[in-house]
Parts: C-alpha cells; sequence; structure tokens
C-alpha cells in the first residue's frame, strides 16, 4: 500500500478534479466530514465545497498554498472502498487533520483500487496543521494503521536478499534499494534506513561470505537471452528519459512477465551505459554484459526530461507498489493537465527533509525502473559502488 501527498495548491482544484470522477461515473463520494450545515443539505455543488474550504483556510494569510490533496492506494483490489476508507480515515486522524473538513473520494478507473483526500493545512484556529517531516510521518502513520512491522520487514528482506546469487555487495545493495531501502557503509556493516529512519544493519561478513558461493547458472542466462531476443522486436525498447528514471516498454513487459528487473547505471541524466539485471523468478542478479549488450538490446531516445514533474519517488513504495505508484503518479499529471488554465499550482519542494531527492550533481547515477535491472559488462561494484560512498547517497532512484 502506497500514501502519496499530492501537488500543492493556493486553489482547491482538487475538488472539482475528483468531482469530475464521480461525474464520470469513474469515482465515488465516500465521505464529506466536518463540513459544518453543508453536510445536510442535498445536491451540493462543488463550489460549495470549494467556499467551505476556503472560508476556513482565510483564518490565515500566511498559507500560501493551504490545499492538502492525498491519494492511498491498494494493490490491486487487495482492499475494498469500504476498508480504504477506514484506512484514510485513521490515516488522516494520525496526521492532524481528523478534525478537519475534508472529502474522502473513491476512484474505480484503474488497476488499483485508491481513495482521493482533499481538505485544508489550515486548522480551525487559524494555525497550520504541522507538515513537519510530513512524507516520511505519511507511512510512519499508515504502517501503524496497517500493523506493519518496519523490523520484522526488513529481517524478511534481508533473508530473501541473501538467498540470491549475486557476486559483488552492490549488487545485494541494489536487492535491498529496490524495496525502498537505503543503506550506509560502515567499517563492519551497512546500516539500513527506510522512509528517513534507521531500522537496522547487517553485518559485512554475512554478505561477503555469500558471494563465493554464487553459482552461475548458464542454462538460465540461455534462456534470459532467448526471451530477450524474442521479445526486444516485438515491444518497444526506446528508453525515456524522465526525472523519475529511464523507462521502456519493452522493460515493463519483461517485469510483469517474467520477474526480470532491469536497473539502468547513467549519468547526470545522459542515456544509461549499462545495466544490471535480477531475475526475481530464480533468485539471481546478473551484470547485463553477462546476458546481452545494451546496445544490442535497448534503442535510447534523446533526453526526454519532463521538467513539469518535479515529486520524487517516494523512498517507501515496495517493489509491489511500483505499478501502483505509476498509476499515482499519472493521475497526478491528469490533474494538472485538467486545470492548465490554472496557475497556482505550485512545485516548489517544502522545506521538509527529502531524503529521496537528488539534486543533479557529477555523481553517478542510478536510474531504477520497476521490476527489471540490467548493467553493461561493467564491475558495479568498483565503478558504482565507489561514487556511492563519495556522496554517501543511494544507487536508486526513489520516491
Amino acid at each position: 500500500m502506497i500514501v502519496k501527498i499530492l501537488k500543492k495548491s493556493s486553489t482547491f482544484k482538487a475538488v472539482n478534479y475528483n468531482t469530475g470522477k464521480v461525474d464520470k461515473n469513474k469515482g465515488e463520494l465516500l465521505l464529506v466530514k466536518n463540513f459544518g450545515v453543508l453536510q445536510g443539505i442535498e445536491n451540493v455543488r462543488p463550489q460549495d465545497y470549494i467556499n467551505y474550504l476556503e472560508a476556513v483556510s482565510s483564518s490565515s494569510t500566511r498559507i500560501k498554498y493551504p490545499q492538502f490533496h492525498v491519494a492511498i492506494s491498494t494493490k490491486g483490489r487487495q482492499h475494498s472502498k469500504e476498508e480504504l476508507s477506514d484506512i484514510a480515515q485513521k490515516w488522516m486522524e494520525g496526521m492532524g487533520y481528523g478534525g478537519q473538513p475534508y472529502l474522502l473520494i473513491f476512484h474505480k478507473d484503474t488497476n488499483n483500487n485508491h481513495v482521493h483526500l482533499v481538505s485544508t493545512r489550515v486548522g480551525r484556529n487559524g494555525k497550520k496543521i504541522s507538515d513537519r517531516f510530513e512524507k516520511l510521518r505519511a507511512y510512519r502513520v499508515l504502517d501503524q494503521i496497517m500493523g506493519v512491522d518496519e523490523k520484522q520487514v526488513l529481517k524478511d528482506q534481508l533473508e530473501k536478499a541473501l538467498s540470491y546469487n549475486f557476486s559483488t555487495r552492490a549488487q545485494f545493495m541494489m536487492l535491498l534499494e529496490t524495496n525502498g531501502y537505503s543503506l550506509d557503509l560502515t567499517a563492519k556493516t551497512y546500516t539500513i534506513n527506510k522512509n528517513g529512519q534507521h531500522i537496522g544493519s547487517i553485518d559485512l561478513s554475512e554478505i561477503d561470505q555469500k558471494i563465493p558461493e554464487r553459482k552461475k547458472d548458464t542454462a538460465r542466462m540461455t534462456q534470459i537471452r532467448a526471451i530477450f531476443e524474442k521479445y526486444k522486436s516485438i515491444y518497444d525498447t526506446s528508453i525515456n528519459n524522465t526525472d523519475h528514471g529511464y523507462s521502456s516498454e519493452f522493460a515493463e513487459f519483461l517485469r510483469k512477465k517474467f520477474g526480470l528487473e532491469i536497473i539502468f547505471h547513467g549519468k547526470n541524466g545522459k542515456p544509461p551505459y549499462g545495466y544490471t539485471l535480477i531475475d526475481h523468478a530464480k533468485r539471481a542478479v546478473y551484470k547485463g554484459g553477462e546476458i546481452m549488450a545494451l546496445k544490442d538490446m535497448l534503442t535510447v531516445k534523446p533526453d526526454q526530461t519532463d521538467e513539469s514533474r518535479n515529486e520524487p519517488i517516494q523512498n517507501g513504495i515496495q517493489l509491489a507498489d511500483k505499478d501502483n505508484q505509476a498509476e499515482i503518479n499519472s493521475e497526478n499529471e491528469e490533474e494538472v493537465q485538467s486545470e492548465n488554465s490554472d496557475n497556482a499550482l505550485d512545485d516548489t519542494p517544502s522545506n521538509e527533509i527529502q531524503s529521496a531527492k537528488h539534486a543533479p550533481s557529477e555523481q553517478e547515477t542510478v536510474f531504477h525502473i520497476p521490476d527489471i535491472n540490467i548493467s553493461d559488462d561493467i564491475d558495479d561494484e568498483a565503478i558504482l559502488g565507489r561514487n556511492r560512498r563519495r556522496k554517501r547517497k543511494a544507487r536508486t532512484n526513489t520516491r
């Protein structure tokens, strides 16, 4: 399950966006809470909700972007609209918005059930609802509601990662980073963080003793090459470069169909020079050159960075939720497009800590594509590890 705090705005256009979904039978208004007399009136117009939110927000002239717009999404149909409604209300309470006026809308036009929440950041007392470390707290509150024990989850993830065949520490790190963790190297351990919180560590000796045990499955490698050869002529292999990372139709297909996850390696937003492949089906990690040279597999398009997308990928997204996250990002873009006559939307990051956002630098960057990871015949430990230690940053882009 994921939670995403959407773009800030000085107006409440998210009300029209969500009620528009309802009008098109793509959504359902589940709850109108704390709107006073409006809750007793039939046939309330969207503008009535906007007027009420503006009236509450007018008690403070210092808050420039009062709209609070959030999406909470489950994987597929794991949670019903009723369950999502209950989770969303508890989440609002945990984030300090329980007493605020807000709308709760269920969206049913994507592969993943999800709800949207629209409220105001201005409290009844005229003060701003705390947004301190907001994006980090968003996941902590959701984890508490869902009863997630992060330490137990990490223990399970470490056990699973150690069961893979890998040849370098860097490859082991990728296995955790694709699940939203960041790792920092110390003298004897990797310290492990998630959502800005330290949750555990692993001794380097545990990793190092697994490296010599790696056995290449030549039959499987041959099979993967055959898969690449067969489908690269069917699916578009062109790489699109956005500030969310690299993507391609071909890579998406391999991820969904065969559990082959490609991680592209690039620098400063330029076309990738290599990749690493994670074979989740057989629990093995390969340098891309062991399977197929990047130039023989993919076509790189010119830089197509969409500068309108400033939202970083959240650090807490689980691998299984990446399709889910993509839907939310797409909806976010849809909302912006539906408001292209309104210049009030603001993409400027808040002052909170945004550990997932990476400013351009000379440091090498590894762009992550959901569920498929590939690298050319390059020593990822020697090159990627060295640069990451220099900057103390994670290998993959996170959301």
